[in-house]
């Protein structure tokens, strides 16, 4: 390995040379890309209009993929799903990351009564399954999209918060924490110098997080406890019970594959990722 070529170039290196991860990376961005479009109602403007004269409409030229038992097209519903889909990936991803980094790093490093404290916390949230426990918060705060975010992010930080707090009681030890602390930095000094050291593991971990999000709130809107009023992949799912009486199978099969394919391609950019950020992987091919 040449000098003056950093860990992270040398990860981004070997990502771009990943096909397999780039095909991911591009299915992700066209999803960011829809869901953004939606967000900003440029496309797929009329995915609630009523139409019930076009009700159960099988795939074709007019509905590419249908329609739903209330003529609403489920192309156009699919969309606006993948909005709400990325939208909380996003949002959880970026309540739960700080979350499990800060806690992590405070127990790993102070130790003592601060990390029995954050271990105790921690151990407590472990011991009620998650989306046992998730579901009765969301039942909790009430129904709505931001009490989604809210009960997914505050309750899925610990498996971070676990692996910096060892990477921090590891770090803590080491020689160039040691000499910061003889020239006079101070506890807040240090915590910023190992930061960079065990970031990575929070950007695996955002990655990862993202995909789980997303189908715990599928399964949320699916049980009627996360989003109402907006065309969650959950919720289709749900109205396409009723539908496969009549033998009308593509709402589900839309919604399913959606969700399919945007939870297959971010855990394997993930895994991708992961690979490419391991410094024993990297220390082999130096």
């Amino acid at each position: 390995m040449s000098k003056g070529r950093g860990f992270y170039r040398i990860a981004f290196e070997r990502l771009l040379r990943d096909r397999l991860a780039m095909v991911s990376l591009a299915v992700i961005v066209v999803y960011a890309l829809v869901a953004i479009l939606a967000g900003l109602n440029l496309i797929a403007r009329d995915f609630n209009k009523l139409d019930p004269e076009q009700a159960y409409q099988k795939p074709g030229v007019n509905y590419l993929f249908g329609t739903d038992l209330f003529g609403r097209s489920v192309l156009q519903r699919v969309i606006h799903g993948a909005k709400i889909s990325m939208s909380v990936g996003l949002i959880t991803s970026l309540i739960a990351v700080p979350i499990g980094v800060i806690l992590g790093a405070l127990a790993g490093y102070f130790g003592g009564v601060v990390d029995e404290v954050i271990v105790w916390i921690y151990s407590v949230l472990v011991s009620v399954p998650g989306l046992l426990l998730i579901l009765c918060l969301t039942l909790l705060l009430g129904k709505g999209i931001v009490n989604v975010y809210i009960a997914i992010g505050i309750t899925t930080w610990v498996g971070l918060c676990r692996l910096i707090r060892a990477e921090f009681m590891k770090h803590k030890q080491a020689e160039y924490v040691l000499a910061a602390r003889s020239l006079g930095a101070g506890h807040f000094r240090c915590i910023l110098h190992i930061l960079p050291n065990v970031i990575h593991l929070a950007i695996i971990s955002f990655t990862l997080r993202f995909g789980a999000a997303i189908r715990t709130e599928v399964i949320l809107s699916y049980l009627g406890v996360g989003v109402v009023n907006q065309p969650s992949w959950g919720i289709m799912i749900s109205d396409a019970r009723l539908e496969l009486l009549r033998g009308c199978w593509w709402q589900l099969a839309a919604a399913t594959a959606a969700m399919l394919l945007i939870s297959l391609a971010i855990n394997i950019f993930g895994d991708s990722l992961r690979d490419a950020l391991d410094p024993k992987l990297q220390g082999e091919r130096m």
